[in-house]
């Protein structure tokens, strides 16, 4: 229970349930300026809800990959973690600002984004933006296997 987990903030090419695809590079400007450190990990992406921290945001040949750890000090923190490990609860989405857009398709394709916040949701405006990996719930160990003392010869028949 460490409340480290890895995934996809946002996909490249595919575009979101408010009709805005985020081509490829449009995060890199943005993560150059504020690296992981600079971009916070919220609850529902309410600023009120910090959860935790962004160990490493990149972008890679599918879209934003993020990898995070929840702060189990913070009691929401550790209902989200238990919510995560039990698959209820696998949402990530995206607080930006537009930088640079060009009408696509009855929406707008994202060429450049000024990236502030990256938050854990219950249903993402992306719906394939999720955690692909939580820390699994630790297994409980097995107590030792107790051997019964074999009956007494004379009750053996």
């Amino acid at each position: 229970m460490d409340g480290h987990f890895t995934g996809y903030a946002s996909l490249f090419g595919v575009p979101d349930l408010g009709r805005d695809t985020v081509a490829p590079g449009a995060f890199a400007a943005s993560l150059a300026r504020r690296g992981a450190h600079g971009v916070r990990m919220l609850w529902q992406h309410d600023p009120a809800e910090p959860i935790g921290s962004w160990l490493s945001l990149r972008e890679d040949a599918r879209g934003l990959r993020v990898a995070g750890r929840l702060n189990l000090a913070v009691q929401r923190a550790r209902e989200i973690d238990a919510l995560m490990r039990e698959g209820a609860l696998d949402g990530l989405s995206i607080g930006f600002r537009v930088v640079r857009a060009s009408p696509e398709r009855g929406g707008r394709r994202l060429l450049a984004v000024d990236l502030w916040e990256v938050s854990l949701v219950t249903f993402p405006l992306q719906p394939d933006a999720r955690v692909t990996r939580a820390a699994a719930a630790p297994r409980p160990i097995a107590p030792p296997r107790r051997r019964l003392a074999a009956p007494p010869l004379a009750a053996r028949a």
